[in-house]
């Protein structure tokens, strides 16, 4: 049992025969010399900076001592658990029975005082039952609730019993077929989000099939389901994980503790804008892809861009570490141009992309900065992504761009859709006033802000001594983050190094041949020199372009490839509409015909001798019945005797203008 109590402690247990408040306990040991007896105080201990003191509790008086005994007694072993069950009875119950409880606690506490004061308990406990309209029997049924109860658990004990639920005890459900069951389940957890009714008839058209029973109401199966199955797995099943994801509190991630350029994040963004291109008659719509300052939000570098590539992220990285020095983190998603080995190669965990280990180190790397992938679309991890909602609103809204906006979807589109195009340079001045203003507008809420502007957060970060975050590139880092890297093998028969359609040379690759080496190369210049590193970084030579009939930038490359590769698409696809059947369709059209073929005569399996005969006695050429029997004889007789053989088989050639016999 606790043996000292300081006076907070004794206020609060309601001590019978001690004062209500603290004042009072105090004159109450100065009246009767408490501090007089050194050996029942002490010093509170634990307690900051000193002072409270503590009191043995043989200093109370002996109706004191018991109360706290009894609050403060250990409960037997099971009893803990027995007490938390029954405070969970009453948290289950409802306002109006926990006002219940109370009145009832309230009887009881007023007949223990009443007893403490010397009242008899038979007069106390009738003078309080008749003042709060109870029987007296109703009281005893109270007070036999309490039995076994600490006196810190009367107010649950005295729950009322009506409560099923209070209990822990579900409501009976009508009982269901299993098999009915499975199926309305099965049926409304799908991803359609097919409503509940339509389900529910469905199950019953098959429960009459298969003679299934019971079978209860709609209503009853609908409860039935919110009570077996839970509203998250509901909601996981019928709308996905997004939705299913949004049921869990949003984290919530402070800076204060940050500095500015510690941490670092970029993102690219498509402007709901039509934008016109020089030479081209169609227009296009383009990405505005930007680095953010994660502790102070202002918006370090940008640039626009057909799509998000790793040409546009190498620019806008390039531009921030050359207006505000080199970070120390990079949050990015791993998108094919930040997970590019050109920017993040090299890094541990990039998420996209086979990982080799002759990989170069890209950009990044090569600049010591930490590269992290995060999710897409996620504005708690990437706070650039919040910021599109007002920056990127303000940029194609503007006044500026009437008749040029797309809207944000297909279904959004505004009555003068198409009216106008931006031409790109107008477009980049606008957007670079915007980011302007966006940067400098005052009364920010965010937390680092407190009503200032993002520049000026910035700037005070900057300046602050403790800052020891920035660093800044030297000449040397320069020329390493303006050349991009690639490993490529140095080819027979002289090892020149074949980019892009451009060879590369020089006499000291004559010893690499068929090697692998690190060429680090301007994209914007691919008919300059490059540089050639060994597979351990030692730089071996700069090569010069010998052959310059390929492409003399990586974008002018990729667009020739992406243009060849839509011409391919486009004559397979005419070819498609002039050939309309395909061959085996044409063949089966061909080989069917409405004409009737005659047929063939069956050859005969005995071979007759056809023998030349004279035209004048050629009985093809002669009528039917003109023979007379005399030739016929004749003719006969000379057949027989050319199968016999001897003179009678040779031919001879009629003599004059006379036919030969």
């Amino acid at each position: 049992m606790k043996e000292w109590f300081t006076v907070a402690e004794m206020v609060a247990a309601k001590l019978p025969e001690m004062p209500l408040d603290a004042p009072g306990y105090t004159r109450h040991i100065v009246r009767h010399g408490w501090r007089a007896h050194p050996e029942n105080i002490r010093k509170q201990e634990g307690r900051e900076g000193g002072g409270g003191f503590e009191y043995h509790y043989s200093l109370l008086p002996s109706v004191a001592r018991q109360k706290l005994a009894f609050l403060n007694a250990q409960l037997p072993t099971g009893r803990a658990e027995k007490t938390r069950l029954l405070w969970q009875k009453f948290e289950a119950l409802t306002d109006k029975q926990k006002s219940v409880c109370k009145a009832r606690l309230a009887i009881i506490v007023d007949v223990e005082e009443m007893k403490v004061s010397g009242i008899k308990a038979l007069d106390a406990i009738k003078h309080c039952c008749r003042k709060a309209d109870v029987s007296v029997r109703t009281y005893y049924h109270w007070v036999a609730l309490l039995e076994g109860h600490a006196r810190a658990d009367w107010l649950a004990a005295l729950a009322p019993s009506t409560s099923s639920i209070a209990d822990g005890i579900q409501p009976d459900l009508a009982p269901v077929h299993q098999g009915a069951w499975d199926v309305l389940a099965s049926d409304f957890l799908r991803a359609e989000g097919p409503a509940f009714s339509a389900c529910y008839r469905r199950m019953k058209a098959v429960a009459k099939k298969k003679g299934w029973a019971p079978i209860p109401a709609e209503r009853t199966l609908r409860r039935r389901m919110d009570i077996w199955v839970p509203r998250a797995v509901q909601i996981l099943a019928r709308k996905g994980k997004e939705d299913a994801k949004k049921l869990f509190p949003a984290q919530r991630r402070s800076v204060a503790h940050l500095f500015a350029m510690e941490m670092v994040n970029t993102d690219g963004h498509k402007l709901d804008l039509h934008v016109a291109f020089p030479g081209r008659d169609k227009p296009g719509r383009v990405y505005l892809m930007a680095t953010q300052d994660i502790y102070s939000r202002k918006i370090l570098s940008w640039t626009l861009a057909e799509a998000e590539t790793w040409e546009a992220v190498r620019t806008i990285v390039g531009n921030m570490i050359e207006t505000h020095g080199i970070p120390a983190r990079l949050y990015m998603d791993n998108g094919k141009a930040f997970a590019s080995k050109k920017i993040s190669g090299g890094a541990k965990r990039r998420n996209r992309f086979k990982i080799t280990e002759d990989e170069v180190a890209g950009l990044l790397q090569t600049l010591g900065i930490e590269a992290r992938f995060v999710n897409p679309y996620s504005g708690q991890s990437k706070p650039i992504e919040r910021g599109w909602g007002d920056l990127a609103e303000n940029i194609s809204k503007h006044p500026a761009m009437a008749g040029c906006y797309t809207g944000r979807s297909t279904q959004h589109k505004p009555e003068n859709y198409g009216k106008s195009a931006v031409p790109l340079d107008e477009l980049e001045r606008h957007v670079a006033e915007c980011i302007e203003e966006h940067n400098a507008r005052e009364e920010r809420k965010t937390e680092t802000a407190k009503g200032k502007s993002f520049d000026q957060v910035f700037t005070a970060s900057v300046e602050d001594p403790a800052n020891q975050h920035i660093r800044y590139a030297s000449p040397s880092q320069r020329s390493l983050w303006m050349l991009t890297a690639e490993t490529i093998t140095a080819r027979k028969p002289d090892g020149a190094i074949h980019l892009f359609d451009n060879r590369y040379w020089n006499s000291a690759l004559n010893q690499w041949i068929g090697k692998k080496l690190t060429v680090r190369f301007d994209p914007s210049n691919l008919h300059g020199s490059v540089k050639i590193y060994d597979p351990q970084g030692r730089f071996l030579c700069d090569a010069d372009c010998i052959d310059n009939s390929g492409f003399d930038c990586a974008a002018a490359a990729r667009d020739i490839a992406r243009a060849r590769s839509t011409k391919k698409k486009d004559d397979t696809a005419a070819l498609k509409s002039a050939r309309r059947l395909s061959d085996l369709q044409l063949k089966d059209l061909m080989s069917r015909s409405d004409k009737v073929t005659q047929p063939k005569p069956a050859r005969p399996t005995v071979t007759r001798l056809i023998t030349r005969t004279p035209v004048s006695t050629n009985l093809a050429q002669l009528p039917a019945g003109e023979i007379d029997d005399q030739q016929f004889e004749d003719s006969f007789s000379r057949g027989l005797a050319r199968l016999a053989g001897g003179d009678a088989a040779i031919l001879k050639f009629p003599k004059g203008g006379s036919p030969g016999r």
